[in-house]
C-alpha cells in the first residue's frame, strides 16, 4: 500500500479526459467492486427535471478501469472543493475513498464518487434500449445527453479502455439513429 498521506483521485467518466485540476501523476487504475454505468438521472448537466438524461456513476459490482491522479498535498483542499462542487450538484453521488490498483501494481487509496442507490435520481441498471431512448431525447445545460455518450466512448477508445456495455449503447444508437458527431463537450 502506498503512503497514506498521498492524495489520489479516481476518474471513470469525464474526469478521465477533463480532470479540471492540477496533478503530479496520472496512472491507469483498476477499481474492483464497482463498474461504470449510466445509472444516474441527470437533471442538470445532460437533462432537466422534466426530461432527465443519464450520466455515468460507479455502480456496485464488477470492476472499472479508469485513471488515478496524484494530487500535490498543498493542492488537495482546493482540488477536493472543486470536485465536490462538480460532482455533488444534486447529491446523487457519495464521496468515497476506495482502493485502486495502478498499472504498475501499486495499490493506493483514491477519492471518488459512487452512485447513491437510495437517491431519487438513481436509475439503476436500465435495459440498453431504455437507456438509449433516454439519452437520445435528453438535453441539459451543458448540451445533449447524446454528446456525453459519444464523447465518453470516443475518449475511452482513445485511451485503450474497453467497456463493452458503453460500446453496446453507442452501437445501438448508431444502428437506430445513424452516425453521431456531436462535438467535444463533457
Amino acid at each position: 500500500m502506498s503512503d497514506a498521506r498521498e492524495k489520489w483521485v479516481f476518474g471513470y467518466g469525464s474526469l478521465l479526459w477533463r480532470p479540471g485540476f492540477e496533478f503530479v501523476e496520472c496512472a491507469r487504475a483498476l477499481l474492483p467492486g464497482y463498474h461504470r454505468s449510466f445509472c444516474i438521472y441527470s437533471h442538470h448537466y445532460r437533462g432537466t427535471p422534466e426530461n432527465p438524461g443519464l450520466v455515468l456513476g460507479l455502480n456496485k459490482g464488477g470492476e472499472c478501469v479508469g485513471n488515478a491522479f496524484l494530487i500535490a498535498e498543498e493542492n488537495w483542499s482546493k482540488v477536493k472543493a472543486y470536485l465536490d462542487e462538480r460532482e455533488l450538484v444534486t447529491n446523487t453521488y457519495i464521496p468515497a475513498d476506495v482502493e485502486v490498483e495502478l498499472a504498475d501494481g501499486r495499490k493506493v487509496i483514491a477519492h471518488t464518487y459512487v452512485a447513491d442507490p437510495t437517491h431519487e435520481q438513481y436509475a439503476g441498471n436500465l435495459p440498453v434500449r431504455t437507456a438509449v431512448e433516454i439519452i437520445v431525447a435528453a438535453h441539459g445545460n451543458v448540451g445533449p445527453n447524446l454528446e456525453y455518450l459519444e464523447n465518453t466512448v470516443r475518449h475511452l477508445d482513445e485511451m485503450g479502455i474497453i467497456d463493452p456495455p458503453l460500446h453496446d449503447l453507442m452501437d445501438l444508437v448508431r444502428r437506430e439513429y445513424g452516425e453521431i458527431n456531436m462535438g467535444a463537450g463533457i
